[in-house]
């Protein structure tokens, strides 16, 4: 039986840094009467705030909800209020030479950037972003930099030299994200296992980047099932599907699911 669905957010749940809109939350709101469901993505608590929980209606089942910023180096629970669970954060000198080694690899790839909007490097404490266009930018002009991943590829094989012993990874639209080595969806995952007391099979994992070279391709590294989808929308009619399936106590292997989502 699957106890667990987990989403990406940016591209799954919502468009990038934008909230979920209010069908989004009214699905979210049923299936977390169902069922513990998880959100793991590469932006700061602040960002799931906004995104999600401010979003969700108010007699919401947030018992259910898990919350994992920073690509799961945090973890943050409900108890009668938000709490961090965890943080694997970096040290101060590890954030001073990701800085560093982020504007020399700008300089060596050539990436220039006309004109954005906001901060272009974020610290997030366990995880240092670096946003192309700038933390504000339009979707329009987010989805045109970079559709091929070209240009962050080429900053990422620089950075892996930069800094060797941290993890680099493409994140988003136009962002790349430094954490400490490991730090990925598929070790979300693995920790949320833990903390859940749950089996990797009995998770369901939902993103909109699973394959070669997105930041959700490491969840197929785990047991859990996966599926990928194109858009917000796409994500919808998964819990739909996933709701109907739990309506009538029916979710029990992903192979139903997928027959019921391709009917």
């Amino acid at each position: 039986m699957k106890k667990l669905v987990i989403f990406d957010l940016d591209g799954t749940l919502a468009e990038s840094k934008n909230p979920i809109d209010a069908e989004m939350a009214r699905l979210l709101q049923t299936l977390l009467t169902f069922i513990n469901v998880a959100v793991i993505s590469g932006g700061d608590w602040a960002q799931f705030q906004k995104q999600i929980i401010e979003q969700l209606p108010e007699n919401s089942n947030l018992q259910n909800l898990s919350i994992l910023p920073t690509t799961g180096a945090k973890f943050y629970e409900y108890d009668k209020g938000w709490n961090l669970r965890y943080s694997e954060s970096l040290t101060t000198d590890e954030k001073k030479n990701i800085m560093t080694s982020l504007k020399e690899a700008l300089e060596e790839t050539g990436t220039t950037v006309l004109k954005t909007w906001g901060e272009q490097i974020e610290d997030r404490e366990s995880q240092v972003t670096f946003s192309a266009l700038g933390q504000h930018a339009p979707l329009e002009e987010k989805a045109k930099w970079d559709p091929d991943f070209v240009k962050r590829q080429r900053i990422k094989v620089v950075l892996n030299k930069l800094v060797p012993t941290l993890s680099v990874k493409l994140g988003g639209t136009t962002s790349i994200d430094i954490t400490k080595p490991g730090v990925d969806k598929a070790y979300g995952i693995r920790k949320l296992s833990k903390i859940l007391s749950l089996q990797e099979k009995q998770m369901i994992f939902v993103g909109d980047a699973i394959f070669p070279g997105g930041n959700d391709f490491p969840a197929t590294t785990t047991k859990a099932s996966c599926i990928h989808i194109k858009n917000p929308e796409q994500t919808k009619r998964v819990i739909e599907t996933i709701i109907a399936c739990l309506n009538d106590d029916q979710l029990t292997t992903f192979g139903e699911l997928q027959e019921l989502m391709t009917d």
